[in-house]
């Protein structure tokens, strides 16, 4: 059947099945009465301010703990001691090396100026009225022609008109030639070049059609056998279309690959969100091999309208209508509020680099059911499916960033998949990015009428394929019930059509009920009997259930707050063993309070510290837990001033056995909405141009027609972030950044200790080791294998690590390993 006729049947499907669930199923009753039940607390929970609470789960913005204030006390006082502890030294990543005026291989060409010389006649290409000759004697009148990357060793040759020198096909031929070359204003595969070096030339050709660029007798360009041409640099070349990073100074370093590092660390955000829900829901992408021209465009189905009656779109940001055109004037996004459209593009994300950005988890995001109901699609609805096209996706984005950047493995995006693979991305000035996972249904572990539909078996199996696809760090569940755990649900607007999506994914809506006596804010989604209102900001699934299936009619459920009945179940406690096993880090966001209290007990009992809570879906109870097993909590960004306010209520709960940083979830890119702007008027506003760390000097970002400035729009994408820093940076000052600057270290150090690493022994003087057990090292051991033996240091400068020991008579002592070439040289 033709796409566009498909789509059109599916559209009515979609709202049939709105239909069905609206009036044809026979609904349970959990309520106390058959009245709507409001919030307890008072509070609209639909309120995109939800986004500033300390528990994005729980949405209570009044958290009473357990923690008693000479425990808060303690933990204020360990962490701004840690701040006292002396830093690495930074220093700033080399310049680029002068561009050569001879190409040294075929990657060095990109973003470079030449002329091109056919080697048959020894004549400069040039323009005519016609097309392209090499026909000129001199490199003085050659066209100067900008090489800008596709691929690795793969070009766009962009000339002095906006134009391309490209196949064209159908096109006379001429002499010894099959085709003719032309001047075409498109930049498409015709005129994608790979570069194959031939001694001190090159030849082109078009990889797949096997079509060379060839010279014909009378200098005519066109396609024939293969002709070599040299290349030079020269002047005078048209400026490529791209969006500008606007950070000037070289980004920083470690002084050695081996110590401490320092930058922001992101745990939740999703690069590679373009493919998800079938590739049609999200509008644009992180990179096109076109151009930023191709890649940040509106959807097609918003684009058809002139930007208005795209339902998702006013569905998540509250807007009927915005502008569809999107580069170069970008009037209507991105912004903070807008969830369909791209969040993340290249420049955007380098941006982030050059102002910091150390750590970065891209989460694989996939929710098959919503998928299915949505009538746009062009991929796979199976949730594996999608996350091996995003897994893919992250490679090729890797080289495309490699491809801009001179060659493999020269880009700043770097996939690692152990923390000492890290720690040395990061030590050269690079990003480390770890793979993760965040689904509704992982590895298709779904139940129908409570009876799981996968096996322990295919849990092991899918985890092995996974880990070797690179990811590292999961969550369980994601917006539905599966067959490893109930979920916290979602409330207000978005709480019904997740609920009818639950009950067609599992058979059952959420068995959500008045809870236990488990203290305030410790409890899951409050839910409500039907929409009103505004939706949350967490709501592209919301919005897109709402959109495709209608008006649901939920249970009526019992007064708040409520708690999901479905726990951790025993496949869920399988899958966290293996992921243990493996050495995997476990994220407990979203699950239900009672699936991620048993989820703890069990990382408790196996003292197991690779554990993250990355986007504050959890409730404010497990958040002193995971400190107190080692690991790390990164609070959704949201807002700067909400933000703020969770980085000082989690110093209340910081283990100071444990090296503290602090991180943030941005949860961008169709999952979450990001900072609003605190205005211009505000007595503290960011001024620039502004000192980034390392020395940068950050000024506005500037998108084609667009100039962002962070006070005025927020974080309208994800190179903002560098300004967000900023703005926290005016709201309390240097100790935020402080701690902020220490979250990739803090980690790291967890994922350490999550692969059998000790912690550092000054800190938690239990796991003293004898100085001699350290000195007895041998000289040449590598990095890696000493801190297996000897455990984490309590300082990683330079290149000496320095740990707290003690002697044979028991007396705290100090012994510093240092290394010379990543290996011990001299232990003292």
């Amino acid at each position: 059947m033709p796409r566009s006729r498909k789509q059109r049947h599916l559209w009515p499907v979609g709202f049939a099945i709105g239909a069905v669930m609206a009036g044809s199923f026979v609904l349970p009753s959990y309520a106390e009465s058959a009245a709507p039940q409001a919030a307890s607390d008072g509070h609209d929970h639909s309120d995109p301010t939800t986004k500033n609470l300390v528990s994005r789960a729980a949405t209570e913005d009044g958290i009473k703990d357990t923690t008693t204030p000479a425990q808060a006390a303690a933990s204020r006082k360990a962490v701004a001691a840690q701040r006292l502890e002396k830093d690495p030294t930074l220093i700033p990543t080399a310049k680029p090396a002068a561009r050569r005026d001879v190409p040294e291989d075929r990657y060095a060409m990109a973003n470079g100026c030449y002329a091109i010389q056919a080697t048959s006649n020894g004549k400069w290409v040039s323009r005519n009225a016609k097309g392209f000759r090499a026909a000129e004697s001199s490199i003085k009148t050659a066209e100067p022609f900008h090489f800008q990357a596709t691929d690795l060793g793969k070009y766009l040759l962009y000339g002095t008109a906006d134009d391309f020198l490209a196949r064209e096909p159908g096109g006379p031929a001429g002499l010894l030639l099959k085709e003719s070359v032309a001047q075409t204003k498109k930049a498409d595969a015709d005129g994608d070049w790979t570069a194959a070096l031939h001694g001190s030339a090159f030849q082109f050709v078009l990889e797949g059609a096997k079509k060379h660029l060839a010279v014909a007798a009378n200098g005519d360009l066109g396609i024939g056998n293969g002709a070599s041409f040299k290349l030079r640099s020269t002047t005078g070349c048209a400026l490529w279309p791209e969006a500008e990073t606007n950070i000037s100074g070289q980004p920083h370093k470690g002084q050695s690959d081996i110590q401490e590092v320092r930058g922001y660390l992101d745990a939740h955000t999703h690069g590679m969100a373009f493919e998800f829900l079938g590739g049609k829901v999200h509008c644009g992408r992180p990179w096109h091999p076109y151009g930023v021209e191709a890649a940040l465009v509106d959807c097609p189905d918003h684009t058809a309208t002139g930007g208005n009656g795209a339902l998702v779109e006013a569905a998540t940001g509250g807007s009927t209508s915005h502008d569809p055109v999107g580069w170069p004037t970008f009037k209507d996004w991105p912004a903070p509020n807008s969830l369909t459209h791209e969040g993340t593009y290249y420049k955007w994300m380098e941006r982030a680099w050059r102002g910091g950005q150390r750590l970065f988890v891209n989460l694989l995001v996939e929710n098959g059911v919503l998928c299915k109901v949505y009538p746009l699609k062009q991929n796979s609805c199976d949730e594996m499916d999608s996350v091996r096209l995003q897994a893919q996706r992250m490679r090729e984005f890797e080289r495309y960033i490699d491809a801009q950047s001179g060659g493999p493995g020269e880009g700043w995006y770097r996939i690692v998949t152990d923390p000492f693979q890290a720690r040395n991305v990061i030590n050269q000035g690079r990003m480390a990015v770890v793979m993760g996972i965040e689904t509704s249904v992982v590895f298709g572990c779904t139940m129908k009428a409570d009876i799981p539909q996968c096996t322990k078996a295919q849990i092991d199996k899918q985890l092995n394929e996974v880990y070797g696809l690179g990811v590292r760090q999961m969550e369980l569940v994601n917006k539905f019930d599966n067959a490893l755990s109930g979920v916290a649900g979602d409330s207000g607007t978005t709480g019904p059509p997740v609920n009818g999506a639950n009950f067609l994914e599992t058979g059952s809506f959420w068995a959500m009920k008045k809870c236990a006596q488990n203290g305030e804010g410790i409890h899951d989604k409050e839910q409500m009997a039907a929409p009103s209102g505004a939706p949350e900001q967490d709501a592209l699934f919301g919005a897109v259930a709402d959109v495709v299936l209608g008006p649901v009619k939920t249970p009526v459920y019992q007064s708040a707050p409520h708690c999901n009945q479905r726990g951790l179940t025993a496949l869920g406690d399988h899958m966290i063993r293996r992921m243990v096993a493996k050495n995997m880090i476990f994220d407990p966001d979203h699950m239900s309070v009672k699936g991620r209290d048993a989820s703890l007990d069990l990382l408790e009992g196996l003292k197991y510290p690779g554990v993250v809570s990355s986007h504050s879906w959890a409730t404010p109870d497990a958040y002193p837990r995971i400190y107190r097993l080692g690991g790390v909590v990164t609070p959704y960004a949201g807002d700067s001033t909400g933000f703020v306010a969770k980085w000082k209520k989690h110093q209340d709960w910081a283990d100071g056995r444990y090296y503290f940083g602090f991180g943030f979830g941005a949860d961008i890119n169709g999952l979450g909405a990001q900072g609003n702007p605190r205005g211009a008027g505000v007595a503290n506003p960011v001024r620039y141009p502004f000192k980034g760390i390392g020395g940068v000097t950050v000024n506005k970002q500037v998108s084609g027609e667009r100039v962002y400035d962070i006070n005025v729009d927020g974080v309208s994408h994800y190179g903002l972030y560098p300004d967000w820093i900023e703005d926290l940076r005016q709201l309390a000052g240097s100790k935020i950044i402080d701690d902020m600057e220490r979250g990739p270290e803090a980690y790291l150090q967890m994922w350490e200790r999550s692969l059998g690493v000790s912690n550092d022994a000054c800190r938690q003087p239990s796991l003293l080791k004898r100085d001699s057990t350290i000195q007895a090292i041998k000289k040449g051991t590598r990095v890696k294998d000493v801190l297996f033996k000897a455990g984490q240091p309590h300082s990683r400068l330079g290149t000496t690590f320095t740990y707290c020991a003690k002697s044979k008579s028991g007396k705290k002592t100090t012994v510093r390993v240092t290394f010379a070439s990543g290996k011990v040289g001299k232990i003292s």
